[in-house]
């Protein structure tokens, strides 16, 4: 078994070496909230009845809102084609939507997150009609200024685009309001350009003021400068909430998974200083920790045989006491109702927990994935390629150990043709890495600081590889 190991580990090494991935651009497995079999997968999953009463709720220490602890994210509404809401050839589905969020509410969810941006321009639209189906007061909207090309940077633009969202939703008060992706990009010089230039942000101010916006926060992606200036504003604007990416992996090793972002544990450090509540985005690290290696979900499973995989990771962000709520993209009811069994009520995490989620994080760090989180702000590619569809497909062939290190390994021929098999299968062949022409455009939207046209080379290189079968 020792001999075994080695061998494992020196051919890991060596994969390493081949396709330029070092240490500390390793993370965890894989990306991507599209698939059934993300959150319940095989044993993972936890079964059993949900209670309809036993959901669990934080104050918000400024209005006193009851918020659920689960909340909803819009972002990747069911469409007719079975999709996440990606398919421009697909209409939401909306019937599904409307039996998701009943299913969520009956069972104490009231909090639903949203965007312009989402679902390409539809999720507002689709959240709007099934929630107004329920009395305005027994639910919380958040939506963005959503504000990214520089087309809409215009004072009219970015305030033609908040209007809209008061149209789209159906309201006439929005609960809570942010800036989005603050830290994208250009960092502060962008920050500016959006929101402060233009006068959006003293805008944004007047509208809190006047109770259309309920709640005034940001979400926040990237540039440390910009979070830590925006915090030191706040005795001027007097932050409602912030937004931050919180997991087990960010919580102390977010610069690991990429130098771009900021550990978790700083974040809601400084968030908790001021007494301002932290809603959760990517507590599954866009899916990543609800389909860990099979050995990493082994050890999760063990620890505790009738929870999730993914339930570790929303137990992890829901036991911070300064949480208000934890978001999760739940396109299928599976996922719904697994994540429900989880907030109904919290098992907090005990120290010995987090002891153990810390070694589980460092387990994964070990894996050469590449730290998608399927946002797909890269899309669209301007010459076809579905990029995420590409990164979804190599991280998962890396957790399921179907990309072989050398053609001496015990499973080369099965590996490799996972591989490839797979690789069509997903992502049709004009839209492979192969057409990337390395135009870079697709970089300065990605708020993970992936080096796309670089991943596309390397990734292409290696399927090439295997093809020729150069793999020794």
């Amino acid at each position: 078994m020792e001999k075994k190991d080695r061998k494992e580990e020196i051919n890991r090494r060596e994969f390493l070496k081949r396709l330029g991935v070092g240490a500390a651009a390793s993370t965890i497995g894989l990306a991507g909230c599209n698939s059934r079999n993300n959150i319940v997968s095989g044993n993972r999953s936890a079964q059993g009845e949900i209670p309809t009463d036993q959901m669990t709720y934080r104050t918000h220490p400024r209005t006193g809102d009851k918020v659920s602890l689960l909340g909803y994210g819009c972002m990747r509404w069911p469409d007719t084609s079975g999709g996440a809401g990606r398919n421009p050839d697909a209409d939401l589905d909306q019937e599904t939507i409307n039996r998701l969020v009943d299913t969520a509410i009956a069972h104490g969810v009231n909090y639903f997150d949203t965007s312009p941006a989402y679902c390409m321009g539809r999720s507002e639209r689709a959240t709007g009609i099934a929630l107004k189906r329920y009395p305005r007061n027994t639910y919380f909207i958040a939506t963005k200024l959503s504000n990214f090309a520089p087309s809409t940077w215009s004072r009219e633009a970015s305030i033609a685009m908040y209007r809209n969202s008061f149209k789209e939703l159906q309201v006439d008060y929005i609960d809570y309001l942010l800036l989005h992706g603050v830290g994208m990009g250009n960092g502060m010089k962008e920050y500016e350009e959006r929101y402060v230039n233009n006068g959006v942000l003293d805008f944004l101010l007047e509208e809190r003021e006047a109770g259309r916006i309920r709640n005034l926060g940001f979400s926040y992606h990237g540039d440390i400068k910009v979070f830590d200036y925006l915090l030191s504003i706040h005795d001027r604007v007097k932050w409602d909430f912030v937004q931050i990416q919180l997991n087990y992996v960010d919580w102390k090793h977010a610069k690991e998974v990429n130098t771009r972002n900021t550990d978790a544990e700083y974040l809601y450090g400084e968030l908790q200083k001021l007494n301002i509540p932290a809603i959760i985005m990517e507590p599954l690290l866009g899916g990543r920790l609800s389909n860990v290696p099979t050995h990493v979900a082994n050890t999760l499973k063990l620890r505790k045989p009738e929870s999730s995989v993914a339930s570790w990771a929303f137990r992890f962000a829901g036991s911070f006491p300064g949480v208000l709520t934890v978001l999760s993209g739940m396109t299928y009811m599976e996922h719904l109702e697994d994540n429900l069994r989880t907030f109904s009520p919290l098992d907090p995490l005990t120290d010995d927990d987090k002891v153990f989620l810390e070694e589980t994080a460092q387990l994964m760090l070990r894996y050469p994935t590449i730290p998608c989180n399927d946002c797909k702000y890269c899309m669209p590619c301007l010459y076809g390629l579905d990029i995420p569809a590409v990164l979804l497909h190599y991280n998962k062939c890396i957790n399921e150990g179907n990309v072989p290190a050398s053609s001496q390994d015990e499973n080369y021929r099965k590996a490799r043709r996972a591989f490839l098999i797979g690789y069509d299968r997903s992502v049709p062949r004009l839209r492979q890495a192969s057409h990337c022409i390395g135009c870079d455009q697709c970089v300065h939207h990605c708020p993970q600081g992936i080096n796309i046209p670089k991943e596309m080379q390397r990734i292409d290189h290696f399927v090439e590889d295997l093809k020729q079968e150069r793999v020794f």
